[in-house]
C-alpha cells in the first residue's frame, strides 16, 4: 500500500474502534467515573500507571485504587493524613505496590500544591511537536518529594530511551477530544498535534507489518519513527492512528 492507501485503510479502523463499544474493555474506562476534572485526571493517571499485564486485572486492580480513596481521588490526595495512606498497604498490582501506591499520592499533592496540576507542569514543558521532554520533566518533578529509588520504575522516561506507552496513552486521553466519547479532552493547554502514540508489543508488531515502523525494540527511537509516519497521514491528531493499531493487533490479530 502507498500512503494514501494506507491512510485511507487506517481512517476507517479509527472509525470501527473509536468509538464508546472501546472503552468497556479498557482501562480508559476509570476516568469516565468522575465528572471534576481533578477526580479523572488523578483517577486515570493511576490507572495508566499500572496498566500493563492483563486488562481486565488492569480495571479491576485501577477500581481497587479508586475505592482505596474514598471514590474521591482529588479529596484524598490533597487531604489525606499519613494514617490514611496506611490503607493503601494492601494494594499490590505486579511490581506496583502500597509503598509506591502511597509515594504516588504524596507525589501528586505536591504537584497539585506547588505545580499547577498535573496539565499545569505537561503544559509548562510542553513543545509544539511533542511532549516527551515534558514527560521526562515531569518525572523530575514527581520525584521531588522524599521516596525510595525503586518507585521511580514506574514512571517512564523518554530521554532516557522508553517508548514510554503508558505515560502517553494517559496523555491521549487527558489531552484528545476525539468527539467519540472515548478520550476526555479535559486538558485545553496542549495540543493533540503534540501526542505521541502509546507504543506495545501490539501497536509495534501492526506497525512493522503494515511498513511503518522499522526498528526491531518498542523504544523512545521505534517511537520518534512511527510518530513521524502517522504524522505525515494526520499532523493535527496523529494518535488517533493508536486505536486503528492497537485494534488490528488485539481484536483482529492482524
Amino acid at each position: 500500500m502507498d500512503i494514501l492507501e494506507l491512510k485511507s485503510f487506517l481512517d476507517e479502523k479509527v472509525i470501527q474502534y473509536n468509538n464508546p463499544n472501546f472503552i468497556e474493555s479498557d482501562p480508559v474506562q476509570i476516568p469516565h467515573l468522575f465528572t471534576l476534572k481533578e477526580d479523572a485526571e488523578i483517577a486515570g493517571f493511576l490507572a495508566a500507571t499500572i496498566a500493563w499485564g492483563n486488562r481486565k486485572m488492569i480495571i479491576n486492580n485501577a477500581k481497587k485504587m479508586v475505592t482505596l480513596m474514598g471514590s474521591s481521588p482529588y479529596d484524598f490526595v490533597m487531604n489525606h493524613r499519613e494514617h490514611h495512606l496506611e490503607t493503601l498497604e494492601t494494594f499490590v498490582h505486579r511490581t506496583f505496590n502500597g509503598g509506591d501506591f502511597a509515594t504516588f499520592i504524596k507525589a501528586l499533592k505536591h504537584i497539585y500544591l506547588n505545580h499547577g496540576g498535573l496539565e499545569g507542569v505537561f503544559a509548562t514543558h510542553k513543545q509544539n511537536d511533542s511532549l516527551q521532554p515534558a514527560i521526562n520533566q515531569f518525572k523530575k518533578v514527581f520525584f521531588e518529594i522524599e521516596h525510595q529509588d525503586r518507585t521511580q520504575k514506574h514512571v517512564s522516561d523518554p530521554l532516557a530511551g522508553s517508548a514510554a506507552k503508558r505515560i502517553n496513552m494517559y496523555l491521549r486521553w487527558m489531552v484528545r477530544n476525539d468527539n467519540a466519547g472515548v478520550d476526555l479532552g479535559l486538558w485545553k493547554t496542549i495540543s493533540p498535534a503534540a501526542l505521541s502514540c502509546p507504543l506495545d508489543v501490539h501497536s509495534g508488531n501492526v506497525a512493522r507489518k503494515l511498513g511503518i515502523l522499522t526498528r526491531k525494540q518498542n523504544d523512545a527511537k521505534a517511537l520518534a519513527e512511527l510518530d513521524a509516519q502517522l504524522r505525515l497521514m494526520d499532523a493535527t491528531d496523529p494518535v488517533k492512528y493508536d486505536f486503528a493499531l492497537f485494534g488490528l493487533g488485539v481484536f483482529e490479530g492482524f
